[in-house]
């Protein structure tokens, strides 16, 4: 079974955002809020139907606007939110900031963006899925281990030259280009993998407890 399927999708999916329990996909919703509220607040986006998991957020919340502009306390709030309960840092976010200014510089470019952004996660996921499939039964053990791995594993995709399959080479060119342009570091790339792989495993966990 893949871990990552259908993540990052366009689908929305309202009960992932507040759940009781964090989850994977309750993760990349409030990551997706993220993108969503910069875009809205750098490009003056007030129609919130281009940009759903943001209006769905705010909704859910009762978020007044802010200054008339939509975006800027959603921006705040959900940061503040995934710093807390899942441990990312402000420079985490700054790469994400300075992602959009560089790739959105208007509103036709949004969509583009996003395709670009869910064409990256599905190569890197699928790579890692095929590179650490034998090492996530032990690692799960203990976090740090999992992050070690996951930190050592990144790298390699990141810098590696030489592969034994043409086929995995190929995909870690792919990755490198899309994190190249989209211009998030190797750190960026390991906290937010490391995040959605423990996740991952925590949701099959709970799904094995309730098939019992």
């Amino acid at each position: 079974m893949n871990l990552f399927s259908k993540l990052f999708g366009k689908k929305e999916r309202e009960e992932s955002i507040g759940a009781d329990q964090r989850s994977v996909e309750e993760f990349v919703s409030l990551i997706r809020v993220y993108y969503q509220a910069v875009m809205a607040v750098n490009l003056g986006i007030t129609n919130l139907n281009m940009l759903p998991d943001l209006g769905l957020f705010k909704r859910m919340l009762k978020i007044p606007t802010q200054n008339n502009k939509p975006g800027l306390a959603e921006k705040s709030r959900v940061r503040k939110v995934l710093m807390q309960d899942y441990g990312l840092s402000e420079t985490f976010f700054k790469e994400i900031d300075a992602s959009i200014k560089k790739n959105c510089k208007s509103q036709q470019q949004v969509q583009s963006y996003f395709f670009q952004f869910q064409g990256f996660c599905s190569s890197l996921f699928s790579l890692l899925e095929n590179l650490m499939k034998w090492k996530f039964r032990f690692s799960m053990l203990v976090k740090k281990l999992l992050y070690s791995q996951t930190e050592k594993t990144i790298h390699e995709i990141m810098s590696k030259s030489e592969w034994k399959e043409v086929s995995d080479q190929k995909a870690a060119w792919s990755i490198r280009k899309y994190a190249e342009t989209l211009g998030y570091s190797e750190q960026w790339i390991i906290d937010f993998v490391y995040n959605v792989v423990l996740l991952a495993k925590e949701d099959a966990k709970r799904d094995r407890k309730a098939d019992k």
